[in-house]
């Protein structure tokens, strides 16, 4: 029997890239608890600006932070002060007493602007479950987002799926809307997926994402 893979896992080192990206080393659990407490930051601090990923690199006594998002401005803030007031809330998080053993350590935030949003499946996701929470139509949600991804310069297929209490239903239940291509098994497609969740009054609605934009062959 088939199983289900995630679409980014599944393409890994080929289509895609880790998110933490350096050397652990002996060090790997405290890196570990230092990039959840790095990206839990920042989604509850400014994940409703538009942010589609975050990536964590390391380096000697360095961890560079990239900021993916399609409103960089309000995280930026007027000459810097929003990205400035971050990274001191999160370099305290991560270095209380100044490092460990001797060792300083710096944080450097960096902020990607993304400047296609509908090309991005986190995003598309993103308003899909804001929409949802909003009491809209789930038909109607998913049929606008299709429309509006489509229209967009190389992609080429996507498919949205919603499930739970759809429309506040006693029993829940799963729908979905495709148009276009969208040959999952295909290593060297490039396919964008992304997971999210609604909260809404009469409970959780999950919504998926899948985007396709072609194969590539230089990778």
């Amino acid at each position: 029997m088939s199983h289900k893979v995630n679409p980014k896992i599944f393409r890994v080192k080929g289509m895609e890239d880790w998110s933490s990206r350096g050397f652990y080393g002996n060090n790997f659990p405290q890196y570990l608890e230092e990039d959840f407490k790095i990206r839990e930051f920042l989604g509850k601090k400014i994940g409703t600006l538009g942010v589609e990923k975050i990536d964590i690199e390391r380096f000697a006594g360095k961890i560079v932070v990239i900021v993916s998002s399609a409103r960089p401005g309000l995280i930026i803030g007027r000459g810097g002060e929003g990205i400035e007031k971050l990274r001191k809330e999160l370099t305290d998080i991560l270095f209380p007493m100044g490092g460990e053993k001797g060792q300083q350590r710096t944080l450097k935030l960096e902020i990607k602007e993304i400047k296609e949003p509908w090309a991005s499946a986190s995003l598309s996701a993103q308003w899909v479950v804001q929409q949802l929470e909003k009491r809209f139509p789930f038909r109607k949600v998913l049929k606008q987002a299709i429309d509006k991804i489509m229209v967009v310069k190389g992609v080429e297929g996507v498919r949205i799926e919603v499930s739970g209490r759809l429309g506040g239903a006693e029993i829940a239940r799963r729908e979905w809307l495709k148009k276009g291509r969208l040959p999952r098994q295909t290593i060297r497609a490039d396919i964008d997926y992304a997971l999210k969740e609604a909260r809404c009054t009469y409970g959780t609605i999950g919504a998926k994402v899948w985007i396709y934009k072609g194969e590539t062959f230089n990778k």
